[in-house]
């Protein structure tokens, strides 16, 4: 039995959003690659489709949708064989944040533009000194007046480069505790003392444009800030368990994706004049590979539907970000060798695959910030 329950209508949304792809998508990735970004219109066409912002009311022009949306929308994001068009972050890590915590009228400024594509977000947290470490933070925030000043720098910010509208944590240099000075704001493109640095070269994820951000004196009017001041760490936390989950589920998706490929690879690739999935050496490999793929799947499973009847979960979540992007990383690996000389080559999607899920274990939190927030619950 199936742990998750889709609906008919699950069932359709994603058959209309697997066709939109193989259209809109998958024809360009390659192009993308080597231009090192994604247009915004490809933003435009999947928020019109209505593949954006499910969960968002329809109030402000969303689905409201259920999470079930948002994981049919990772996993087959995933099928592209490319990370560029980071919907989930935008849907659900970013989007989250103005849902939850912006007043009425930020709701009503922004959240139509994000689900129709019109406004693509980021979530910058991440600085060149602090790194994971959210205690660490410098970019600052002043009030004065109706307004705030922010000044610093963020760095490996996804959607850098083309973002409209960016989620930044910034903290009051007159409040001592670190976890008390922070604060989360909106700053929109193109407002005076915000510029965008350079676009980083990276070992893969080469369609997923990932950039520094500079803020001298930038000046926002105080409404921009997300909820009460001060509260921004806390609500960190409390999204990052969607953030991680998503990551999770992700990195299931694109195990299942690769192995399935691989096994086709190895049922049609002659060797010795039998097929290769014939030796018990590949077999076996094989096996192994799908027993893994098959517990993340249980676990990550699981956790979806914990999250759907809002149970705090995020010991468990961050067990699932930490194991399922380790699992990954040796799937497509051990894949890759069963490839051979082949696997090198741009034209087999494993090249990239190996390259893409190197980072996993980095972003939303090291591997080793998510065994140190369970070792903390475990009470060690």
């Amino acid at each position: 039995m199936d742990i998750l329950e889709y609906t008919e209508d699950h069932i359709r949304f994603r058959k209309r959003l697997r066709a939109f792809l193989e259209k809109e998508v998958i024809p360009f990735v390659d192009l993308w690659e080597k231009k090192g970004i994604v247009p915004k219109d490809i933003w435009r066409k999947m928020g019109q489709a209505g593949f954006l912002c499910t969960d968002v009311s329809p109030r402000y022009g969303g689905l409201g949708g259920d999470f079930l949306y948002s994981v049919i929308v990772s996993e087959e994001l995933v099928r592209t064989d490319h990370t560029g068009l980071i919907a989930n972050l935008h849907s659900d890590v970013v989007v989250p944040y103005i849902v939850s915590y912006g007043s009425e009228e930020i709701k009503a400024k922004y959240l139509p533009g994000c689900v129709c594509g019109d406004i693509v977000t980021a979530l910058a947290m991440t600085e060149p000194d602090a790194g994971s470490d959210l205690a660490g933070m410098r970019t600052t925030a002043v009030e004065e007046g109706g307004d705030v000043v922010i000044s610093g720098s963020k760095i490996f910010i996804s959607c850098g480069i083309i973002a409209d509208l960016v989620v930044l944590a910034a903290v009051d240099p007159e409040e001592k505790n670190p976890y008390d000075a922070m604060s989360l704001y909106l700053v929109e493109s193109g407002i005076p003392g915000f510029e965008r640095g350079r676009k980083l070269e990276k070992m893969g994820c080469h369609s997923k444009d990932t950039a520094e951000l500079f803020f001298s004196k930038c000046r926002i009017p105080r409404k921009n800030r997300l909820g009460e001041k001060g509260m921004g760490f806390h609500m960190l936390m409390k999204n990052l368990q969607q953030e991680r989950l998503i990551t999770a589920i992700a990195a299931v998706a694109k195990a299942e994706n690769v192995l399935e490929k691989t096994i086709d690879y190895c049922k049609t690739t002659v060797l010795s004049g039998k097929p290769l999935s014939k030796s018990q050496a590949t077999q076996f490999a094989l096996v192994e590979m799908a027993t893994e793929v098959k517990l993340g799947r249980t676990f990550v499973d699981k956790l979806i539907v914990e999250h759907m009847q809002d149970e705090d979960i995020i010991v468990d979540t961050s067990m699932a970000k930490y194991w399922t992007t380790e699992m990954v990383k040796k799937v497509v690996d051990r894949c890759l060798d069963l490839y051979g000389d082949f696997g090198i080559l741009e034209k087999y999607s494993i090249a990239r695959a190996w390259r893409d899920v190197r980072a996993m274990s980095i972003y939303a939190g090291t591997n080793e910030i998510m065994k140190g927030i369970a070792a903390k619950f475990m009470g060690l």
